[in-house]
C-alpha cells in the first residue's frame, strides 16, 4: 500500500481528492498549511507528497525547500499557477513533477505511478563513475574531486552525473533539460547555464579556462578528464 500526504488548503479539492484515492487503495493522510505538511511529513514518513503551492501560511515553494533539506521523500507539485517559470521554478527546487489544476484522480494516480517507479529505479545500486581525478558516486550522492568532497546541491549533483555518465560526448542543453530537470517543453537554456556557472566554480574552473566542462559553442556542453582534451 502506498502512503500519501496530500498538502491542500482547499477542501473542495482535498476532501474529494481524499476519498478517490483511499477508493483506489491508497493510505492518505492531508495536511491544509505549509507547517502542518512538514510535520506530517516528518511523523509519518510518507511515500509521497502532493503539494499545492498556494498555501495560506508558506509558499508551497518554500515548503518544498524544507522538505529537501530533512527528506528525499519524492513531491508532486499540484497547482493551478501553470506558466514556465513556475514550473521551472517548482522542478528546481527539488519537485519530481508538476501537474496543473484542474486534473482527474485518474490523472493524478498515473503521475503517482510514474514518480515512484522511477524512484525505484534510482534505488538499484548503480557503480561510481570516474572521469580523471572527477569520482561520481549516485549510490551515496556523493562527488569527489582528487580526493576531496564536493560540496553540490542535489541539482548540481545530477547534473554533474549526467555529464559524466555520457564523458566525451557533446550533452545538449535540451537533453539536460529533459533528463535533469524533467522538462520536456519550452526554452530555460539559463537555467542550465546558470547552474553550469555554478558547478564550474567547485570543480575549481571557468568558462573562459575550463578543465572538465568544455562548451561547445551552439551545441552544448562535454565533460571530459583535462587529459582527454581533443
Amino acid at each position: 500500500m502506498v502512503h500519501l500526504l496530500i498538502v491542500e488548503d482547499d477542501p473542495t479539492i482535498r476532501t474529494p481528492l481524499l476519498r478517490a484515492l483511499r477508493e483506489r487503495g491508497h493510505a492518505v493522510a492531508a495536511a491544509h498549511t505549509a507547517m502542518g505538511g512538514l510535520q506530517t511529513a516528518l511523523d509519518e514518513r510518507p511515500d509521497l507528497v502532493v503539494l499545492d503551492l498556494g498555501l495560506p501560511d508558506l509558499d508551497g515553494i518554500e515548503l518544498l525547500r524544507m522538505l529537501r533539506a530533512v527528506s528525499p521523500v519524492p513531491v508532486i507539485i499540484a497547482t493551478a499557477r501553470d506558466d514556465e517559470a513556475e514550473i521551472v521554478r517548482g522542478l528546481d527546487a527539488g519537485a519530481d513533477d508538476y501537474v496543473v489544476k484542474p486534473f482527474t484522480a485518474a490523472q493524478l494516480e498515473a503521475r503517482i505511478r510514474a514518480v515512484l517507479r522511477r524512484g525505484a529505479g534510482a534505488r538499484e545500486p548503480v557503480g561510481a563513475t570516474v572521469v580523471g581525478d572527477l569520482r561520481i558516486d549516485p549510490g551515496t550522492r556523493e562527488a569527489t574531486l582528487a580526493g576531496a568532497v564536493l560540496d553540490l546541491t542535489p541539482r548540481e549533483f545530477d547534473l554533474l552525473h549526467h555529464l559524466a555518465s555520457r564523458a566525451g560526448q557533446v550533452v545538449t542543453k535540451r537533453e539536460l533539460l529533459t533528463e535533469v530537470w524533467q522538462v520536456p517543453y519550452g526554452s530555460a537554456d539559463k537555467t542550465v547555464d546558470v547552474h553550469l556557472s555554478w558547478l564550474r566554480r567547485k570543480l575549481g574552473e571557468s568558462a573562459q579556462d575550463p578543465r572538465y566542462l568544455h562548451t561547445v559553442r551552439g551545441v552544448g556542453v562535454r565533460l571530459s578528464a583535462p587529459a582527454d582534451r581533443p
